[in-house]
């Protein structure tokens, strides 16, 4: 055996011990003998560097250093989840899919939902290339060098895998290894870590990935997305992942009704608090891949899949005292500043009251003793008041009823749940909202400029609004603290680079309330330029698709104020996009204007996300569901014949693929 065999065979007896040992808990050789037979190879790679191999067992060890994380944009968006407390939350999720399936009979895998840190692996020739966080479900970091040291992830696959697809799954750290971690920490005199799931996603950005190897991470995986995949079944994904080398708990289960699910959800609640890591719930999704190919996705969450979480930890601490928070659109916010207490691992010091009709409706009173519960929610809120504990000398809340930073009297529109403050202009948590806003990764995403930077430029008086940022000069932000030359540069030039942000995006970071991203597309769309938007009336904002009288009213008025008028003419005179592209506007007409569309099957010429896009690009409007008001339903293979039925029973007009594209 020539030496170049020698290293190929040692690395691929190595990969098998390896997935033996970290995926299928079941070690076919000791410790002792595998680390002979690492120690062997990475003499020979040593010696012989021209056989260098990027997804060699040897690289696991760490030692890459990134003091930078790349962002990366995903090439298919990570999605939320919505959740679910009950079986009638799931009963109505059920009701929602057969209303856009039709009658037609749905299948549920169901999954445990694993509490760690979300990750997507790209693969291409069956070698890992890529690892990117979740980040803010468009883009993430690339944690690449860091992921490649978590034993459980294959750097080379086996068997038939794709070309290319991306997998998806969860970080985590079992909670014996947490606990050995926690005993190292303390026998050295440090602070012990609070809980696993934020240590795991703390140590995918470590920059000394040597540090991250000696951590027992491990990766669970559950979806993957590309194309040409040789499955069409959720439940099949699973096991095809198995079989090319991925760690996939087995727990998961083909369930044909909510009954099922629901006595899965019943046996893991008792169950899991025996399993060797964390988990706050269990997925439901609809097995069949074209189902949930049909069923698409809301602006934040596949249709398809509901997260049910488990019954809520709750706690009871004191409640000290009851502060407000301004928001950036003058949204005033009560908070309860409450006596530290640990809740699901975390310390909690403070939980959302939401508004006044809450604190109202709980009588929820400084010196109260109070439950507070962490569940779906991120941040905690508290449930309910322990009456029986309540001070002698209690006095009821009283909301306050001027800003808290500013003074200005706070007013509550009709039909609004929050009070807010009016000072736009002269509110400093306001103005510095509205910045923030404007840099953040959705809209401007400007690199070198965070939160903490935007509050101390408006404190020292270097700007006062966003279109202040690009008269910045580095000569102004280098006195900054912790501002060096090279930050201060940074810092600039991001703000130089964002003028190529297109137009939606800008129009977005304006701030203007109840505009979103997805309405920020939409009105981009219809109005082509900032100049016709910004002379549009309440009556022609209403008639764009979806757009409601709630946010016309608002688009108006953003536009209708002197000091945005003077802002936006200082952007335009600074260089930012604040028209389609010509690419976008070559891409888009009015053909299918007035037309709605309901899209079903599988297409040979095109994708269903590229079909959808051009009935939306070209005026029309897509429907999850057949009504009177559909203009034509486009029918691909295996489209489900509830659907065909209900189009024939409305007369809507069906039409093939060709039959559609032939309309351009």
């Amino acid at each position: 055996m020539d030496v170049k065999d020698k290293i190929e065979s040692l690395r691929d007896e190595l990969r098998e011990h390896n997935y033996n040992y970290y995926v299928l808990d079941n070690p076919t050789i000791s410790d002792y003998d595998f680390d002979i037979k690492l120690k062997e190879l990475q003499a020979l790679e040593e010696q012989y560097p021209e056989f260098y191999d990027e997804s060699s067992p040897t690289l696991r060890v760490g030692g890459a250093v990134t003091k930078n994380f790349e962002t990366i944009v995903h090439e298919s968006r990570m999605y939320s989840l919505d959740n679910s407390y009950s079986k009638e939350d799931l009963e109505d999720w059920e009701k929602r899919i057969q209303r856009i399936l039709g009658d037609v009979e749905v299948a549920f895998t169901c999954e445990l939902k694993y509490d760690g840190a979300s990750i997507s692996l790209t693969y291409e020739e069956g070698k890992l290339v890529r690892a990117v966080t979740r980040g803010d479900g468009f883009q993430g970091d690339d944690v690449t060098a860091n992921i490649k040291t978590i034993k459980s992830v294959p750097l080379q696959l086996k068997g038939d895998y794709p070309a290319k697809f991306d997998i998806r799954g969860e970080i985590i750290l079992t909670l014996e290894g947490f606990a050995k971690m926690n005993q190292e920490r303390l026998a050295n005199g440090e602070e012990a870590y609070m809980n696993p799931r934020n240590t795991a996603s703390g140590s995918l950005k470590l920059q000394d990935s040597a540090i991250v190897a000696k951590r027992p991470l491990e990766c669970l995986l559950y979806s993957i997305v590309g194309k040409n995949l040789n499955f069409d079944a959720q439940f099949d994904m699973l096991e095809k992942a198995r079989e090319w080398g991925f760690k996939v708990p087995t727990v998961a289960k083909l369930c044909k009704t909510t009954d099922e699910v629901m006595q899965f959800v019943e046996d893991w609640d008792v169950k899991r608090h025996d399993l060797p890591y964390e988990t706050d719930g269990v997925v439901v999704k609809v097995n069949s891949l074209r189902h949930q190919d049909e069923l698409g996705y809301t602006a934040k969450a596949p249709r398809w899949a509901m997260a049910y979480k488990f019954k809520a930890e709750q706690v009871s601490t004191i409640l000290n005292e009851i502060t407000y928070q301004v928001g950036r659109t003058g949204a005033i916010t009560p908070v309860a500043n409450l006596e530290p207490v640990l809740l699901a691992g975390t310390t909690v010091k403070r939980a959302s009251l939401h508004n006044a009709d809450q604190i109202a409706k709980l009588d929820i009173r400084e010196g109260d003793t109070v439950f507070v519960e962490k569940g779906g929610e991120i941040i905690p809120k508290i449930i309910s008041v322990d009456f029986t504990k309540r001070p002698i000398d209690s006095q009821a809340t009283i909301y306050r009823t001027n800003c808290p930073e500013c003074d200005t009297a706070l007013i509550r529109k009709e039909g609004e749940a929050q009070h807010f403050c009016p000072n736009d202009s002269g509110c400093p948590p306001q103005i510095t909202g509205r910045i923030q806003h404007f840099i953040s990764r959705k809209a401007m995403d400007i690199e070198g400029l965070g939160g903490e930077t935007v509050e101390l430029l408006f404190k020292e008086g270097l700007i006062g609004n966003y279109a202040d940022l690009y008269t910045l000069s580095k000569e102004q932000v280098m006195p900054l603290e912790r501002m060096a030359e090279k930050s201060a540069e940074n810092l600039v030039n991001g703000v130089a680079a964002s003028k190529a942000i297109p137009f939606e995006r800008v129009l977005f970071g304006l701030g203007i309330r109840y505009v979103g991203e997805t309405v920020a597309k939409k009105l981009a769309k219809a109005y082509k330029n900032i100049d016709t938007l910004m002379v549009a009336n309440e009556e022609e904002l209403i008639a764009v698709d979806e757009i409601g009288g709630r946010i016309a009213e608002s688009v108006v008025q953003f536009f209708s104020d002197e000091t945005n008028q003077r802002i936006v003419e200082r952007l335009k005179s600074y260089g930012l996009q604040f028209s389609l592209s010509e690419e976008q506007l070559q891409n888009q007409s009015d053909t299918l204007k007035g037309k709605t569309f309901v899209v079903s099957g599988v297409f040979e010429t095109i994708g269903r996300t590229e079909l959808k896009k051009l009935i939306e690009d070209n005026g029309g409007k897509v429907s999850s569901s057949i009504s009177s008001k559909t203009t034509y339903l486009v029918a691909g293979a295996n489209m489900g014949p509830s659907k065909k039925t209900k189009a024939e029973g409305l007369r809507v007009p069906i039409i093939s693929e060709q039959e559609f594209l032939n309309m351009f």
